[in-house]
């Protein structure tokens, strides 16, 4: 697994566990200062002030991209053409049938899939859960773990 497929899974693990975060103050924890140190700590910045819908979406961005690097990757190792490499998704998809196992490549093909529904924005449509999207982060992980190989 490459440094950015890495950081792609970190993005996503921070996106989701962001709403679970703790709330309580004092030392270590960005609060104000307690008698007992009399130290000051600042307040960390607010890196992310998204509702749970924004960050559920975006961790399923940072996924599908993760999981597309990875295929990248597996394409690159196995000298596919350059014009499946940067072309589509799916051509690179169809491309990978030759250059993993199949019950891999229909793994990838399906979890791109449902990223790529839960990525589009609709107003009809209630976006991905963060549930949905720990079970993607586990299904991403696997995958990529198995296109390494």
């Amino acid at each position: 697994m490459n440094a950015t497929i890495r950081q792609l899974l970190d993005t996503a693990d921070l996106l989701i566990e962001n709403g679970r975060g703790p709330t309580a103050t004092g030392p270590g924890t960005g609060g104000p200062a307690t008698a007992e140190t009399g130290v000051s700590v600042p307040a960390p910045p607010a890196t992310f002030t998204a509702t749970a819908g924004s960050r559920c979406r975006g961790a399923a961005f940072a996924l599908r991209a993760a999981l597309e690097s990875a295929v990248t990757d597996r394409l690159t190792a196995h000298g596919a053409p350059r014009t499946i490499r940067e072309g589509s998704t799916r051509a690179a998809l169809l491309w990978l049938r030759g250059c993993a196992e199949a019950r891999t490549a229909r793994r990838a093909k399906a979890a791109w899939s449902q990223l790529c529904l839960g990525c589009h924005y609709h107003q009809y449509e209630i976006g991905p859960t963060e549930d949905q999207v720990r079970v993607w982060r586990i299904e991403v992980a696997a995958i990529v773990a198995l296109l390494a190989r």
